[in-house]
């Protein structure tokens, strides 16, 4: 009967020993994929870091080269971001002048780059001389012309919308036709539209910094 009780005592032990075995070896292998996946986790991360990082400085020297080489005006505002460009029309024209296609390009070039999935706004403005609605009309005409403009460089139609403001918020309060800065009031300005879009917000204001 003892040799039964010792027999099944070292049995016991032996199954209680294997059993602390065999949960240490999970626990250690658990540990090990626990491991394994944090480390996964933090390289994709710095990967994904890196990678905005790269795309913020790139913007940023796309921003610059629009405010160097064209005379830009770049805004953040709260839902996105304005674009004023020396993009001016002749007197009662609503025509895109060959000088300022190159301007419209790199535009087109950057929107589709960085905010492909934003509204793009051109507001069209005209100077005093006329009446309030012919204006109005000419200045919407003028940004129907940008837009197409910017279409036939590839940008879509449902990314683009055109409004004209008249002779509203006048560069040169008064000045018209050959008046010194009146060219300045016969203009189009871009605003695009981020709202939604924190990562091109954040880009944006990161970028310029």
């Amino acid at each position: 009967m003892s040799v039964n009780i010792r027999n099944l005592s070292a049995a016991l032990l032996g199954v209680t020993v294997m059993t602390a075995c065999v949960t240490k070896s999970t626990f250690r292998r658990e540990m090990n994929d626990r491991r394994t996946e944090l480390n996964s986790e933090v390289s994709a991360r710095t990967a994904a870091d890196s990678a905005l990082s790269a795309e913020i400085a790139a913007l940023r020297t796309d921003l610059t080269g629009l405010r160097t080489e064209f005379g830009a005006r770049i805004t953040a505002m709260e839902e996105g971001i304005k674009f004023a460009f020396p993009v001016n029309f002749a007197f009662d024209d609503a025509t895109v002048r060959e000088q300022d296609q190159v301007a419209l390009d790199r535009f087109a070039q950057i929107a589709q780059k960085y905010y492909n999935g934003a509204v793009v706004t051109v507001e069209g403005f005209a100077d005093p001389a006329g009446s309030t609605r012919y204006n109005m009309d000419l200045s919407r005409r003028r940004a129907e012309a940008v837009r197409a403009y910017l279409v036939s460089k590839g940008m879509t139609d449902a990314q683009l919308k055109a409004i004209g403001y008249g002779e509203s918020r006048q560069v040169v309060p008064g000045a018209e036709r050959d008046d010194t800065g009146a060219e300045l009031n016969r203009r189009v300005v871009f605003v695009v539209e981020t709202r939604g879009d924190s990562t091109a917000s954040n880009m944006t204001a990161s970028a310029l910094r």
